[in-house]
């Protein structure tokens, strides 16, 4: 019996000691306060919410995005700092460029205040060398974009996507060069496949050079396919998840309603980008939409707030192209789902388990207890 118990005591530890932490402590909303969380096993802790500037500049494809310019920007980014946001997120590739020139002078002083994370390996110049992972790629993007934001240093910077044209020992060594130069002081991935980054990160042990810390994933109620694996590795690794795409490209945001036509300013693309089923998502904005009703907050900071209840989840990445918008996103920090009501949108967006992820929970439960079934 005492055996047992054991047991059953050492079970948090399987899920690795991230899980472990979110299970001691709970996200609890509060009012007028942003709270801070370790992002994953490191000392560096960044705000629950955090504000991607994506829409920033509008440019090319990301007119689709949006369209904000310096005046918008710097109040944006005044909202946020009022509300205690610590995290602000860009990319080279945003607006080629532009995102991360509106953000370095909208942040101006306060930038050594504030955590700033950017990525690189788009396509940002002509030729074969001009994107990827390579050494003589990420050099120059890593300068151009210290250059654009107008800092000396980059407090996250972040892999945008895995290139299977580089070895993995290559843009580890020079991610590891550029942290020891005082360039980076933390690295991350977005975009990896689970094998990916755990290739990644034992390549990083094996030669002890920096190491991951972050993983930015697209996560929604519409999409839940990293809970399969890419959420369980942030945990046994200690990897923390800066989420993406928590309102599935609006899809969420509560615009959209069966038997209602859609915004007009709605993006073309948009079912398709999220690669989901529009009744089923649908469905899923019926639930969310009573929950809102009930608690009396847009149904936006419903999709918000359920992610802040995930294990594993260290910040929800959320965007604005108005002042309107920013409030809406910014008070789902301010109160929490009941247990009950996280259990009601578990079930209504569930996604299937595939091969092997069914086994672990159908035949080995007492085993895999992040792939249990509850009780």
């Amino acid at each position: 019996m005492a055996s047992a118990q054991r047991g059953k005591d050492m079970e948090p530890r399987r899920l690795g000691r991230a899980l472990e932490r979110y299970h001691r402590q709970p996200f609890e909303g509060k009012e007028n306060e942003m709270e801070m969380r370790p992002l994953g096993n490191s000392g560096l802790h960044v705000s629950a919410l955090s504000f991607g500037t994506m829409s920033f500049g509008g440019e090319g494809f990301f007119q689709t995005v949006g369209n904000t310019e310096q005046a918008e920007g710097e109040r944006l980014i005044g909202l946020c700092l009022d509300h205690g946001i610590n995290l602000f997120d860009t990319a080279d590739a945003y607006s080629l460029g532009r995102s991360e020139e509106i953000l370095g002078r909208a942040l101006g002083a306060r930038r050594q205040d504030v955590l700033i994370a950017t990525k690189g390996f788009s396509r940002m110049g002509q030729g074969p060398n001009g994107m990827g992972s390579s050494r003589y790629h990420l050099m120059r993007a890593v300068e151009g974009s210290l250059r654009r934001l107008g800092t000396d240093y980059i407090d996250l910077y972040q892999m945008h996507a895995y290139d299977e044209l580089t070895p993995i020992e290559e843009t580890l060594r020079a991610l590891d060069d550029l942290v020891r130069a005082g360039k980076v002081r933390y690295i991350g991935c977005s975009n990896y496949a689970g094998w990916q980054l755990m290739k990644a990160l034992a390549c990083a042990d094996r030669h002890g050079w920096s190491r991951y810390i972050s993983q930015q994933i697209y996560y929604s109620l519409a999409g839940r396919d990293a809970e399969h694996e890419l959420v369980p590795l942030g945990l046994d690794q200690g990897v923390g998840i800066l989420v993406y795409g928590g309102l599935a490209y609006g899809l969420l945001s509560g615009k959209f309603r069966r038997g209602a036509a859609d915004p007009q300013d709605a993006r073309a693309t948009m079912w398709n980008v999220c690669g989901t089923e529009r009744e089923r998502v649908l469905t899923i904005v019926e639930v969310m939409v009573d929950i809102a009703t009930q608690r009396n907050v847009p149904v936006s900071q419903v999709a918000i707030n359920w992610l802040l209840r995930k294990p594993g989840v260290t910040s929800v990445i959320f965007g604005a192209r108005n002042e309107a918008q920013l409030e809406d996103n910014l008070g789902a920090a301010s109160w929490c789902l009941s247990p009950e009501e996280v259990s009601r949108l578990d079930a209504i967006s569930e996604t299937p388990l595939r091969y092997p992820y069914s086994f672990y929970r159908d035949v080995v439960p007492e085993r895999s207890p992040y792939f249990r079934k509850e009780q």
